[in-house]
């Protein structure tokens, strides 16, 4: 089986680089692209975070603690109002938002050692705040395509009860938003068990 993973926006590739590699210890096609770069053969499509958005529609998906869009929208904005407000009093004086990990207060817990957090946080872009100001077009009846939801905890609940209403396959385990950092054999295992 061929996987494409595929990170926010707002992260890089080396969230996804040990699980790829894990899936292809199992035997599987597995590589890491962008948004921007998703290929025409992509086979199952496994977005996270963000990138839910983008990706909700083009193909069978394991969304993995991903944004999904509200069903039936033709287009979803990238920021509720509530996000888009908090993310406003990050600004700089310039418009630029700072890299992700840099929102928080405490991003240790996301990190299982100190080199995978240089690795992620090395690739983080800076964007601007107008960013957010984006809508994504929503392909028609997305969430029909044949899909399923990975979560690590509670993070993304609401989208989590509306795979299960959707009667998607749905998987939780128990961990933060970078888990596939700190069990990607795991998680490409459960990648695996939930593929469309």
């Amino acid at each position: 089986m061929r996987f494409t993973l595929v990170p926010s926006p707002l992260l890089g590739p080396a969230v996804w680089a040990s699980t790829a590699a894990a899936l292809r210890d199992l035997g599987h096609e597995a590589g890491v692209c962008t948004v921007e770069e998703l290929p025409g053969d992509a086979g199952v499509l496994v977005p996270h975070s963000n990138a839910g958005y983008w990706v909700a529609g083009r193909g069978p998906t394991v969304f993995v603690d991903a944004a999904l869009p509200p069903p039936g929208a033709v287009r979803t904005p990238l920021a509720p109002p509530g996000l888009r407000t908090f993310l406003a009093g990050l600004a700089d004086d310039d418009g630029l938002l700072p890299p992700w990990t840099r929102w928080w207060d405490d991003v240790d817990a996301l990190f299982p050692d100190a080199p995978a957090r240089r690795a992620v946080e090395a690739e983080q872009p800076r964007l601007p705040l107008t960013w957010f100001d984006q809508e994504v077009d929503v392909p028609p009846a997305w969430a029909e395509v044949p899909s399923a939801y990975l979560a690590f905890g509670d993070t993304y609940a609401e989208e989590t009860a509306l795979a299960r209403s959707l009667s998607w396959p749905v998987v939780v385990i128990d961990g933060a938003h970078l888990h596939m950092l700190h069990d990607p054999a795991g998680v490409a295992a459960a990648i695996v068990s939930l593929a469309p």
